[in-house]
């Protein structure tokens, strides 16, 4: 009778646990995630993975990653009494995205700029709000539990949990892969105290021998399939970049602004990917494509203004504009060089020494003063 009552017990602690786990991938849905799995807390697998490209140097200039290394060994080291991940996954895939080379308008250089960064806000904030709301419901069903939401900004090894919540796998271009979504996704974790149902891991890969995102990169930034080299990589240089681009990668940059599509717009997983229904995403015109004389010439306080809390606010006022300078040295455009002579002995070392480079990628010998 105790051993039949245990078991019974055991079951029903089964089914409540199940019921749970349902209800929290129901609400995560409901409050506007794409997809939604569940990992344990445990070590990702791609610890060892981590520490080997940190220790080659792939991860330039972003200090904060060796920085806190070691505390992507184990969710714990970002909130301590943590027994599950919550995975989520949005999808930003925009319809008729236009690139700067089919929009018919070659005025002012048009520059592409990466779609997720098209729409009207920073994803930090919307994701983070979506996670609020997740964890306000399950707070509610389970008064006194702790959660903690994570979105870039704690040291946890997101596609890892994601592929281990069973939402997909590891393209060659490091990219996480949904058979459903494509790779057009922005992944964001809920830690969390509760004991859920975990799905199982997603184990194979279905890439095969395609290397289509290998190939189209212009600077060569994967040194092997599943290993890129963010130095080397056109959103890493217009984004997290904070010095003079390498020379050498300039041409390579061509017309990207601001991040890079290129492996993603290249991906047969791709082609049939669903269109994203979050209004946030949608695109804005002045960015779809930007105009890459206009951004060279936008005064801070304009900068500030039109860019304050979207993703083109990261780079930072120069930054921005030094590339704006390498895309219209790299547009062959010979109409922009009143523009770029303009700016020619810009106050900012950054934008001045971009400017006289594409100045004279455009054919303009002068003595820099």
């Amino acid at each position: 009778m105790v051993e039949e009552m245990s078991n019974d017990d055991s079951n029903r602690s089964l089914t409540e646990r199940q019921t749970l786990t349902d209800a929290v991938k129901a609400t995560a849905l409901q409050v506007g995630f794409n997809l939604v799995g569940i990992a344990p807390a445990v070590s990702p697998l791609g610890f060892g993975h981590l520490t080997s490209w940190l220790e080659q140097g792939f991860a330039g200039e972003m200090k904060y990653l060796p920085r806190r290394a070691a505390a992507y060994e184990h969710p714990r080291h970002v909130m301590p009494s943590v027994r599950s991940v919550v995975m989520l996954a949005i999808n930003y895939n925009t319809k008729d995205s236009r690139t700067a080379d089919d929009s018919g308008d070659s005025s002012g250089a048009p520059a592409r700029v990466a779609r997720y960064a098209q729409g009207s806000v920073d994803y930090h904030d919307l994701l983070r709000s979506k996670l609020s709301q997740l964890a306000d419901s399950i707070h509610e069903m389970r008064p006194g539990c702790r959660t903690r939401g994570v979105v870039d900004t704690a040291p946890l090894l997101e596609r890892d949990f994601a592929k281990l919540a069973g939402l997909g796998w590891f393209g060659k271009n490091t990219m996480l892969i949904n058979k459903r979504a494509g790779s057009w996704l922005l992944l964001a974790a809920l830690l969390t105290d509760l004991d859920l149902e975990p799905d199982s891991p997603h184990e194979s890969s279905h890439c095969g021998t395609c290397t289509r995102c290998l190939d189209v990169c212009p600077t060569n930034a994967f040194t092997a399939p599943y290993v890129l080299d963010a130095r080397r990589c056109i959103a890493y240089l217009t984004i997290e970049l904070r010095n003079q681009i390498p020379t050498d990668l300039r041409e390579g940059i061509g017309n990207w602004l601001f991040g890079c599509d290129l492996c993603q717009d290249v991906c047969p997983w791709n082609r049939k990917a669903p269109i994203t229904k979050e209004p946030a995403f949608q695109l804005q015109s002045d960015l779809n494509p930007a105009n890459a004389v206009e951004i060279l010439n936008i005064s801070e306080s304009a900068f500030i203004t039109r860019f304050r809390h979207t993703p083109l606010e990261r780079p930072g006022w120069e930054a921005l504009r030094r590339n704006a300078a390498i895309v219209l040295g790299n547009s062959g455009d010979t109409g922009v060089i009143p523009a770029l002579t303009v700016c020619a002995n810009d106050p900012s070392p950054l934008v001045r020494e971009a400017v006289n480079w594409a100045l004279a990628k455009l054919g303009v010998i002068r003595e820099l003063s």
